[in-house]
C-alpha cells in the first residue's frame, strides 16, 4: 500500500525531531495504524485549517446541506457502505463530519471523488485539498468543515476510521436534512434569583419537616 507524499514528509519531520521510527527491515503494514492516520490527516489540516472554529456555529444548516450533497455524490457513483460520522466536539478531530465510503476498484474510487468535487463545486464549494487521487487507494477530500474519505475495500478495513473515532456519532442522510440541535446556553442566576431559590428550598424543607412531625404525632396517638 503506497503512502501519500505528505505522509512521507511528516515522517521525515518526525525523524528530525528524534521521534522513534520503524527499523529498516520492518514492513510498512507493521506500523501503528492510528499513527499513520493521524499523520495523514494532520499533515493536511496543518496546511489548510488556519481559522479557529467557533463551537456555537458548528453543524449549521449550510454545512449539513453540503455533507448531504457529498453523500448523494457517493450514492450516484455506487459507493458502498456509506457512513456519516458526526464528530464529538470534545475529541481531537479538526472537523465536524466525516463521510466515508468504499469503491471496488481504482476507477470507481476516482469516479466517486470526481463526482463529489464536481457536485460541490457547482454549489460554490471547492475542495480545499485532495490527496491520494492518483493512487486511488484512500482519497481524502478536505472541505474544512467536513472531510470525505473514499477507500478501497482493503484500506477501509485496515485503517478502520469508524473504530479510531469511536466517540463520533453515526448519523443517516435523513438526519442531515433536519435542523441541527442548538446548544443550550447556560442560565445565569443573579443574586436576587439565588435568594428566591434559597427561600423556596427553605420553605420546602419546613413543609416537609412539618408533615413528618404531624405524621409522627398521629402514629403515637
Amino acid at each position: 500500500m503506497q503512502l501519500p507524499s505528505t505522509f512521507a514528509k511528516r515522517v521525515s519531520i518526525g525523524a528530525r525531531a528524534n521521534r522513534p521510527l520503524p527499523k529498516r527491515g520492518r514492513q510498512p503494514r507493521k506500523r501503528n495504524r492510528a499513527v499513520e492516520i493521524r499523520h495523514r490527516i494532520e499533515s493536511n489540516s496543518g496546511k489548510t485549517h488556519s481559522r479557529e472554529k467557533n463551537p456555537t456555529t458548528r453543524m449549521n444548516a449550510q454545512i449539513r446541506s453540503q455533507v448531504a450533497s457529498a453523500v448523494q455524490a457517493c450514492e450516484e457513483k455506487k459507493g458502498e457502505d456509506i457512513s456519516i460520522l458526526q464528530m464529538d466536539q470534545n475529541s481531537s478531530a479538526f472537523t465536524d463530519y466525516f463521510v466515508i465510503c468504499s469503491g471496488k476498484n481504482p476507477r470507481q474510487i476516482q469516479a466517486i471523488a470526481d463526482e463529489v468535487e464536481l457536485r460541490l463545486k457547482r454549489g460554490g464549494v471547492p475542495a480545499n485539498q485532495v490527496e491520494g487521487y492518483n493512487q486511488a487507494d484512500w482519497v481524502l477530500i478536505d472541505y474544512v468543515d467536513f472531510v470525505v474519505h473514499i477507500f478501497s475495500e482493503a484500506s477501509r478495513k485496515f485503517y478502520d476510521l469508524e473504530r479510531l473515532w469511536k466517540s463520533a456519532r453515526k448519523i443517516t442522510a435523513a438526519e442531515l436534512k433536519k435542523p441541527a440541535p442548538r446548544a443550550r446556553k447556560p442560565v445565569k442566576t443573579t443574586s436576587a434569583g439565588r435568594g428566591k431559590v434559597a427561600a423556596v428550598r427553605s420553605a420546602h424543607k419546613k413543609t416537609a419537616s412539618g408533615a413528618r412531625t404531624a405524621g409522627a404525632s398521629k402514629t403515637h396517638s
